[in-house]
């Protein structure tokens, strides 16, 4: 009787192990399963990440190089047209004289807001490159190089920033210039001489 006993304990005993290791076979498939989809969402998120900075640095890079600088304006002639000095920005892609956008506003000097508009290549003042000693126009503006622009601020609407109104009725201007697909460069026109080649601070 006691023998017979015994024997039923073990065997009661070896099948609460197996229950055991079954058990905790399940619950490590459980967490390979629970790490891989943490793993799978973890990559993804990266992976998002990454392209959203690659693509905010690619912007920036485009803003910031496709950009004009002016290096200096003067009064043209006195009465309706500044020569504006310039180049672009480093590592800027050579940009067609048409990419190159200009926007000039100002006060008539009575409150009335005034507005020109161009482009670098108007027929009045085409782009002119400061090292070719032929000084003829260009239709590529190039990275490095220095360029003059003759821009002409009046138009047919009979809007006028030119040096004379604005020295006139003491007022400033402000010039936008953009390139397309990049950055865009302000300057405020402010005339103290408004006698050709004076400087326009």
């Amino acid at each position: 009787m006691k023998n017979t006993n015994m024997k039923n304990n073990n065997t009661q005993e070896q099948d609460t192990m197996a229950a055991i290791g079954i058990g905790a076979m399940i619950v490590f498939i459980a967490l390979i399963l629970v790490a891989a989809v943490a793993a799978a969402v973890i990559i993804q998120t990266a992976e998002k990440l990454q392209q959203n900075a690659q693509s905010t640095g690619e912007d920036t890079t485009d803003e910031m190089s496709g950009k004009v600088q002016i290096l200096n304006v003067f009064v043209n002639d006195g009465a309706t047209s500044y020569e504006v000095y310039f180049r672009l920005a480093a590592g800027s892609d050579d940009t067609a004289d048409t990419g190159i956008l200009w926007q000039v506003s100002c006060d008539d000097g009575a409150g009335a807001f005034q507005y020109i508009a161009g482009d670098f290549s108007d027929v009045n003042g085409n782009v002119v490159d400061l090292g070719d000693n032929t000084a003829s126009d260009v239709d590529d503006v190039e990275a490095g190089v220095a360029y003059r622009f003759t821009l002409d601020a009046t138009n047919a609407a009979g809007n006028d920033c030119g040096p004379d109104a604005l020295f006139n009725n003491n007022v400033k201007a402000t010039l936008y210039i953009h390139v397309v697909g990049g950055g865009t460069t302000y300057d405020i026109l402010k005339v103290n001489d408004a006698t050709e080649g004076a400087v326009v601070v």
